[in-house]
């Protein structure tokens, strides 16, 4: 279990940090939304709210899918890791939904005849400064999560990523509203309403393989053909058939039958499916769940 809470105290490590930008970055951007008349900028603050609390949803689930199986949960806690994922796709999701209704509203009240108010440069430098931030931690995030093969790593990574995208459409919309005059404020929301569509985009991305994979979808069939691969390279045995794969969290498991020689002893047989279960676990990790089922030769 050293190697597991390694894992876990480094997962909290990069997520702590994280949260760090995010406070500091949602304070300002709600500072400077407000105080410089955008609403894009209130929108982007809004996003990085979102980052503060999947923030804390990581820190909470990672330490729970961290805990050692038991006898109520015999595979693990490695899927409340997964779902800390899709809560995190989820709340993009609603973030993205509500910046666009919002941004319509303001479009719409344009077209009737409104006059926006000018954004501020205080709005713009916030956006400039979330850019910037959002890009370092996201190389950052994006970095440990594929070295801890951790999904909640890599897509908190990528709500980050968002997070920069949605300061890029910010900036343009907030530039173009101060310095192009009032006909031009309009861009401020048009801004917002791109940075939501941005939003819903990644949201997908995020919370379809957890779908998948609380659903039990099998590993894909390139992962499949490596696992036929390795156990029909040991001696002895042949026909693997009844391949029954899953993804629980970072870890997989493997169910398969296999046919061996009936005349030898189940000594011998237990000893070639000991070594058939270390290969797998050589190549998927240690924390592999593997059952092998052995049937003599017809």
């Amino acid at each position: 279990m050293e190697s597991v809470s390694k894992r876990e105290k480094e997962i909290l490590r990069v997520t702590w940090i994280g949260s760090a930008v995010n406070f500091l970055l949602l304070a300002f951007k709600f500072v400077a939304g407000f105080v410089g008349h955008s609403s894009a900028m209130v929108a982007d603050a809004v996003h990085s709210l979102s980052d503060f609390i999947t923030d804390i949803i990581i820190i909470v689930f990672v330490r729970i899918s961290g805990k050692p199986r038991d006898p109520g949960h015999n595979y693990g806690y490695g899927k409340f890791e997964t779902l800390a994922t899709a809560i995190i796709g989820m709340i993009l999701f609603i973030v993205g939904v509500g910046i666009i209704i919002n941004s319509i509203k303001e479009i719409v009240a344009v077209l009737q005849g409104a006059v926006l108010e000018a954004p501020s440069m205080l709005a713009l430098t916030a956006a400039i400064v979330s850019i910037i931030s959002k890009e370092i931690i996201y190389h950052y995030t994006i970095s440990k999560g594929r070295a801890l093969e951790s999904k909640a790593v890599m897509a908190n990574a990528w709500h980050h990523r968002s997070d920069a995208l949605s300061s890029v459409g910010t900036m343009v919309g907030i530039g173009g509203a101060i310095f192009l005059g009032p006909e031009w404020r309009v861009l401020d929301p048009i801004s917002a309403f791109i940075v939501g569509l941005l939003i819903i985009r990644v949201s997908i991305g995020i919370i379809k393989p957890c779908t998948d994979e609380l659903l039990e979808k099998s590993l894909p069939n390139e992962v499949k053909n490596k696992i036929l691969s390795i156990i029909v390279s040991h001696q002895d045995v042949s026909s693997p058939h009844n391949l029954r794969t899953r993804r629980i969290g970072s870890d997989i498991a493997i169910e398969v039958h296999i046919r061996m020689n009936g005349e030898i002893s189940l000594k011998d047989a237990h000893e070639i499916t000991k070594l058939i279960e270390a290969s797998l676990k050589s190549e998927f990790g240690p924390n592999t769940y593997i059952g092998i089922h052995m049937e003599p030769l017809k």
